[in-house]
């Protein structure tokens, strides 16, 4: 089990949170995530290390940019 954290800009909401979680959790071997809203800080758990350009995509295509 890992452990990615990122940070997520551009989430102004309760909506934008799910969206973002939503869009983590399709990725193949995620277990959980967990996002807060205040400070944009996304914490991803798995079963293996996953790439940085899944994450980075997945966040992308839910709207939203990974910081940094």
């Amino acid at each position: 089990m890992t452990t990615t954290t990122l940070i997520v800009s551009g989430m102004t909401c309760g909506h934008c949170v799910n969206h973002v979680m939503t869009a983590l959790k399709e990725l193949s071997g995620v277990t959980n995530v967990e996002v807060e809203l205040e400070g944009g800080r996304v914490s991803i758990e798995s079963e293996t290390e996953l790439e940085s350009s899944a994450i980075t995509a997945a966040v992308t295509a839910a709207g939203y940019s990974v910081a940094g």
